[in-house]
C-alpha cells in the first residue's frame, strides 16, 4: 500500500506551520521524516491521520482518499503509534490491545475467538503475552509503548505511522519497537529525532526545517555534514560504523 501526500498544509491562527508538503512512501517502505522541534513533523502527520484538518492538500492510501474517508475507513487500513500514552483510567494490558480491534467491529459487537487470536498474537510479537493481566498504568514508559504498538498490531493496518514514538525511551526500548516495526512488511512513515537511528533503520528519508521539505533521499545521500548544521544548526562529522557499516554521526559542537 502506498501513500500519496500532494502539497499539504497546515496554518493555526493565520500562521502557516505546514507548507506545501508533498511526500510518498511506496509499498512496504520505511520512510524517515526529520528535522529539529517546531520544524511541523508532528503537525503533519497529525493532518495525515486526521487529527488535525488541513487548510489544503490531498493524502491518499493507495485508492482511499484519507480526508475525505470516514474515521474508521482509515483506521481499518492505517496504524498510528504515537508519542504519549498516559490514561486517566486503567485497563488491562489485553484490554488496551484488544482496543485494536474496534475497527474491525460493529457497533456492540463482541470480540470472538479469531480477535482474541489476533489480540494474542500482537502481545507474543512485542514480548508481552506473559503480561497480558497486568494494569497498563504500572508499567513502565518502554512497556507501554509496546502494549500501544500491541494495540496497532491487532488493529492489523496495512500502512502504519509512527509519530516519534521514541522520544522518550531509552535505547533499549527505541530499538525494541523500530525493530519490531521494521519487521511487520508494511509502508511505515516514521518521524524519528536520533539521525542515527533514522539512518540506519529507514530506507528513504525526508528532512524538514521551518514547516517544508528542505531535502529528501536516501539516508547515505542526504545526511551529510553540510545538510545538518544548516537543519540542526550544529557542528558534525559522519562516519561509518566499522561493525555493522551503518551511517554514524558524531557531533561536534552547536553553532
Amino acid at each position: 500500500m502506498d501513500l500519496n501526500v500532494e502539497r499539504l498544509a497546515v496554518s493555526f491562527s493565520n500562521v502557516n506551520i505546514v507548507k506545501d508538503v508533498s511526500l510518498k512512501v511506496r509499498n512496504k517502505q520505511f520512510v524517515g521524516l526529520i528535522g529539529p522541534n517546531g520544524c511541523g513533523k508532528s503537525t503533519l502527520l497529525k493532518s495525515i491521520y486526521k487529527v488535525i484538518k488541513p487548510k489544503q492538500g490531498n493524502v491518499f492510501l493507495s485508492d482511499l482518499d484519507v480526508i475525505k474517508a470516514s474515521p474508521k475507513a482509515v483506521a481499518q487500513k492505517l496504524g498510528v503509534v504515537g508519542q504519549f500514552n498516559e490514561l486517566s483510567f486503567d485497563f488491562t494490558v489485553r484490554e488496551m490491545a484488544a482496543m485494536g480491534r474496534t475497527p474491525h467491529k460493529g457497533m456492540l459487537e463482541t470480540d470472538n475467538r479469531q480477535d482474541h487470536e489476533i489480540v494474542t498474537s500482537a502481545l507474543r510479537m512485542v514480548n508481552l503475552e506473559g503480561h497480558s493481566e497486568r494494569s497498563y498504568n504500572s508499567l513502565s514508559g518502554g512497556e507501554k509503548q509496546r502494549v500501544i504498538l500491541a494495540r496497532v498490531l491487532a488493529q492489523q493496518p496495512e500502512f502504519m505511522i509512527l509519530d516519534e514514538p521514541t522520544n522518550h525511551l531509552d535505547i533499549k526500548y527505541q530499538l525494541q519497537i523500530l525493530n519490531i516495526v521494521k519487521k511487520l512488511d508494511i509502508g511505515i512513515l516514521a518521524a524519528l529525532h536520533d539521525l542515527t537511528l533514522a539512518a540506519e533503520y529507514c530506507d528513504y528519508l525526508y528532512v524538514m526545517k521551518q514547516g517544508q521539505v528542505a531535502a529528501s533521499g536516501r539516508p547515505e545521500d542526504i545526511l551529510t555534514k553540510e545538510l545538518i548544521g544548516q537543519v540542526f544548526d550544529v557542528a558534525c562529522e559522519t562516519y561509518r560504523n566499522p561493525v555493522t557499516g551503518a551511517l554514524g554521526i558524531a557531533y561536534l559542537e552547536t553553532r
